[in-house]
């Protein structure tokens, strides 16, 4: 009986693996099945063929929530006052519109990766000229955002940079000031963002 039972979601699970019906409910509930033969059967022993055990081992893999692509992202931005930057400050964007995975802290601003992956983060900002801010992955600069004195007859400036970026878990992230007397406008017009990419 245990043996025709085992037949029978083995050949669904094939079925299921080669373009059958995509339900992740249906595909959890016969691997769950098939797990209870293979594992808890004391009455009879089952063999699977090689590629059959392979097929299950994957898709017990896929349907793991521990090994599901985890949702990680942030947008955050000066919050109700403009700053005015020390050299080597970090930037804290304390106003969080989203913060998908909790990986970024708007009490330091620093964003640290849950799980390795590709990203891309986004820095912008509305400021005087002389500005230079620096977008940083454990201290080493991975892109620059400058508004050059030469504007000097400008009053504000906006500026941007996107970067791609493969972090590992635990790399941190973060916008740093360098220079003196820095200016960041607030008002929704500054920010950082990043989210995982794949």
């Amino acid at each position: 009986m245990s043996l025709t039972l085992l037949c029978m979601l083995l050949s669904g699970f094939i079925c299921l693996t080669n373009g059958g019906n995509p339900l992740q409910t249906d595909v959890r509930t016969k691997v769950n099945l098939l797990k209870s033969l293979i594992y808890d059967n004391t009455k009879a022993t089952v063999t699977l063929n090689s590629s059959a055990f392979k097929q299950l081992v994957h898709l017990c893999s896929a349907t793991d929530s521990s090994s599901s692509p985890k949702r990680v992202s942030f947008s955050a931005s000066i919050g109700s006052n403009s700053l005015t930057l020390g050299n080597g400050q970090t930037l804290k964007f304390e106003t969080i519109l989203t913060n998908d995975g909790n990986a970024y802290d708007d009490r330091t601003g620093v964003f640290t990766c849950p799980a390795a992956g590709t990203y891309m983060f986004v820095v912008d900002a509305l400021s005087y000229p002389g500005l230079w801010l620096f977008l940083k992955v454990n201290e080493k600069t991975v892109a620059k955002v400058h508004v050059s004195s030469n504007y000097k007859d400008k009053p504000l400036v906006q500026i941007s940079r996107t970067v791609i970026v493969k972090l590992k878990s635990g790399d941190h992230v973060k916008v740093e000031n360098i220079g003196n007397n820095g200016f960041i406008y607030y008002k929704l017009y500054s920010g950082f963002s990043g989210f995982l990419l794949y």
